[in-house]
């Protein structure tokens, strides 16, 4: 018997608290879905939490699923490099330059609210239907959070830290880089973490209308065919792997920015 319970006293009580409240949760969610599936008795409004598991098999099985997970990835992780590559420059040089500030500030402004949906008529102008739109999208959709949060980082940057620079020699460029992004760095991430889930949501979105292949595209053709069970099994897919990637971002972050103080929350 002890060497049965001995394990468990290694994992952390925070861990162990966070994982029994999860089940609970999930537990409670699953209950409710099956409990109102079952009053309405009509699979083709809302299928059982069985019926869908059958169907995310059944997805699995014939390979369609993994082939439209991977598509849609491979939109959001190029068009969030993209925006990435963009953004944490822009909002740096902007931050600590005064003419390209003035110049740009109000166009990123004006832009910023108009939603990523807006755009696909465009996109698909431009780029036509398929990857290239998409990778436009995304990208659109993560650029502002991160320009902004990353033009917060640069602006909230301690003056003192700066003269001390200059006054050991450092030129412009060596302040950007050295100065600049490191003490932005942990608002640059939180802009990394918004931005990628924008982008998730984007892509989505655009494959629901401008693309042939996607978790967009699986969502949009079930629906045609009535088959809810399927629809349910992309959203379900689509909640967990946005929750994956925030959570690898999370675990990223305090080995990119290890000097940022992590709270832990019971």
């Amino acid at each position: 018997m002890r060497s049965l319970v001995w394990p468990l006293k290694k994992i952390p009580p925070t861990l162990s608290t966070n994982f029994r409240w999860l089940v609970i949760s999930l537990v409670s969610f699953l209950l409710l879905w099956g409990t109102v599936s079952l009053l309405l008795n009509e699979p083709t409004l809302l299928p059982t939490p069985w019926e869908v598991f059958i169907g995310f098999f059944n997805l699995i099985k014939d390979g369609q699923l993994l082939t439209d997970i991977q598509a849609s990835l491979q939109r959001v992780f190029i068009g969030f490099f993209i925006a990435t590559c963009l953004a944490v420059p822009l909002g740096i040089i902007l931050a600590y330059f005064y003419i390209p500030r003035q110049i740009l500030l109000p166009i990123i402004t004006i832009l910023r609210p108009i939603p990523p949906i807006a755009w696909i008529p465009l996109a698909i102008l431009w780029f036509g239907i398929g990857d290239s739109s998409s990778y436009f999208i995304t990208a659109l959709a993560a650029f502002f959070p991160i320009f902004i949060n990353s033009f917060a980082g640069g602006k909230a940057v301690e003056h003192q830290h700066i003269n001390a620079a200059k006054c050991l020699g450092a030129r412009r460029f060596s302040l950007v880089t050295t100065i600049f992004l490191p003490s932005a760095m942990p608002q640059v991430w939180a802009g990394l973490r918004i931005g990628l889930g924008q982008s998730w949501m984007a892509v989505v979105t655009s494959e629901l209308i401008a693309a042939q292949s996607g978790l967009g595209y699986m969502i949009q053709a079930n629906r045609l065919n009535l088959e809810t069970s399927y629809v349910l099994v992309g959203m379900v897919v689509i909640g967990i792997l946005g929750a994956l990637m925030n959570a690898a971002l999370g675990y990223i972050e305090q080995y990119v920015i290890p000097w940022k103080p992590q709270y832990l929350h019971g």
